[in-house]
């Protein structure tokens, strides 16, 4: 099955400060016992197997080990409640790895999916704000990092060359809202700490 989709991501983590899970390729100890993390995705543009998926939008929630390449991660799927149910079908298939892709490299990671849900997702882009909101469940917000010498108008940070499913170049950036409310039994408020925003471009 042929696919190309292309848009805007954001990301929200429990550590402190820039990820060690992001900058070592997943080897090195996250900032606590467990590394939680949203990866949020707004599809502007694409289809998968001539499905039209532009304009709607997936979330996952990883609970992982601290050391993230240990794998047994326990995943939830959220996908955007205004896909059809083709749609849907495809984007599922695109973000399980289920046909190529990124997310294949996370597959074998992924220990337990306790949930795939269809639900309401909000995402918007403001510059360099970025926000998501899935329902009830999540709510983030992100702002782009600027080192403070270059004032407000400066280049945004960032990283090259990363090992991520997003993109190998990754803007720093902090939460000025990140909060989970009972998603699977978990609920959240990492308002403050690490967080990232990229365009991505996939294909297979």
């Amino acid at each position: 099955m042929a696919w190309n989709i292309t848009g805007t991501y954001l990301e929200s983590c429990n550590c402190e400060t820039v990820c060690p899970c992001t900058t070592s390729g997943l080897t090195a100890p996250a900032d606590n016992e467990r590394c939680q993390v949203t990866l949020a995705f707004h599809v502007a543009r694409g289809e998968v197997g001539g499905v039209d998926v532009a304009d709607r939008s997936v979330v996952v929630f990883a609970d992982a080990p601290r050391v993230m390449a240990d794998g047994g991660w326990q995943v939830v799927l959220y996908i955007d409640a205004s896909a059809d149910d083709g749609q849907a079908d495809a984007l599922g298939k695109v973000f399980s790895g289920q046909v190529g892709g990124p997310m294949v490299a996370l597959v074998p990671l992924i220990g337990e999916v306790p949930g795939v849900e269809r639900a309401s997702i909000d995402f918007h882009d403001d510059g360099r704000r970025h926000a998501v909101r899935v329902a009830d469940a999540i709510d983030i917000e992100v702002e782009d990092q600027v080192a403070p010498q270059f004032g407000a108008d400066g280049p945004v940070m960032g990283l090259t060359g990363m090992f991520h499913p997003a993109s190998s170049t990754l803007t720093i950036a902090r939460s000025t809202r990140a909060l989970g409310k009972d998603v699977h039994g978990r609920s959240w408020d990492f308002t403050g700490r690490n967080a990232h925003s990229a365009p991505f471009s996939w294909s297979a």
